[in-house]
């Protein structure tokens, strides 16, 4: 019975070691943006979230007025 508990504990920690070492993999992978395209990101997102707030403004608005007529 000790052996058992002895290779669970062996495959716990190789199973660590494996996770570490394929954080490590993954994260090496990740490309974080620099200050140049993160001032691009943003401005482009800014300009999508006014413009489709605009947008959808003026649906309401045409909406309230087509209610209005009826």
């Amino acid at each position: 019975m000790v052996k058992k508990q002895g290779k669970k504990n062996i495959k716990k920690e190789v199973k660590k070691d494996n996770l570490i070492v394929q954080i490590k993999k993954e994260m090496a992978k990740v490309h974080f943006p620099n200050k140049k395209e993160m001032v691009k990101y943003s401005i482009a997102t800014i300009s999508f979230v006014i413009f489709f707030g605009i947008y959808f403004y003026l649906i309401q608005l045409a909406m309230a007025f087509i209610k209005s007529l009826i």
